[in-house]
């Protein structure tokens, strides 16, 4: 069922509501794909009623030539939520729904987590993140949300607007979705050609090579890794990789016993900018 304003999704979550029943919010921007599916399966087992949100966000997006170019497909993405999950509540709501007649974010104080990689090359973007779902969650009120690890800085960055705002929200991170050669499921890989598809690959083996190089190389030595491997491949830019605690994301060139380890990377094939991470000690 397809929902567009917020008085009719909170009208039909009454009886869920009444009846006890475990709300789970799965918000996408749309161009859904086998990611955003393993997205629902994972909540469809901790809830009982789902909803899929699709609304691409305009306080995101800092390019607004990215925004005016994200793929839009509502008809597609309705016939793949019917074929996996009919019995799913989809809501769609239009912009003024969202931010009623003043499209703009709000300021939140998310410290050393946007301080760096997506943070720092993409000014603004999570207190566009942080305005939209908080908007989403006051009027799903769901009792879980469901974000993938692929966007590891945003997923942890939920789990403080949660905190900042007092929402009474169990935040929950999935396993990032890959294909059969690794790379992350992504709404931006639509954008890409068969051959950029297969090129696309080295974003998955650096980060491989990192992770099996960590328990014995020095970060920096690794870094220079990675980077040669992207030199030696002219259609990417590396825009930037680099090893961070995971407890406050903030990079670093040092080891320390007690710590996980993540490595974050973000790099343009063509005019496509693609992001991934991956643990590197657990």
């Amino acid at each position: 069922m397809i929902i567009r304003s917020k008085s009719s999704l909170q009208q039909a979550l009454k009886q869920a509501e009444h009846s006890g029943k475990i709300i789970g919010l799965v918000p996408t921007m749309g161009a859904l794909h086998e990611g955003h599916l393993s997205l629902i399966d994972f909540a469809y087992t901790q809830c009982d009623l789902v909803i899929v949100s699709i609304f691409v966000n305009p306080t995101q997006f800092n390019n607004p030539s990215d925004l005016e170019k994200y793929p839009r497909d509502e008809t597609k993405d309705a016939a793949f939520l019917k074929a996996h999950h009919n019995e799913t509540l989809v809501f769609i709501p239009e912009v003024e729904e969202i931010y009623k007649d003043k499209i703009e974010s709000e300021n939140f104080d998310f410290g050393s987590l946007v301080t760096y990689m997506e943070g720092k090359f993409r000014e603004g973007h999570f207190d566009g993140v942080g305005s939209v779902l908080k908007r989403l969650f006051e009027i799903v009120q769901p009792h879980k949300a469901f974000f993938g690890e692929k966007d590891y800085q945003q997923l942890q960055v939920v789990k403080r607007l949660v905190e900042i705002t007092g929402q009474d929200i169990d935040v929950v991170g999935c396993p990032t979705s890959r294909n059969a050669f690794g790379l992350a499921q992504s709404s931006r890989n639509f954008r890409l050609s068969p051959s950029e598809l297969k090129e696309a690959e080295l974003i998955y083996e650096a980060l491989s090579k990192a992770k099996s190089l960590f328990d014995t190389h020095s970060i920096s030595h690794i870094q220079e890794i990675v980077k040669q491997m992207f030199k030696t491949q002219p259609a990417f830019d590396l825009e930037y990789f680099c090893i961070v605690k995971e407890k406050d994301l903030i990079p670093t060139h040092t080891k320390e016993p007690g710590h996980n380890y993540r490595a974050f990377i973000a790099a343009f094939l063509g005019e496509v900018r693609l992001i991934d991470n991956m643990a590197l000690n657990y």
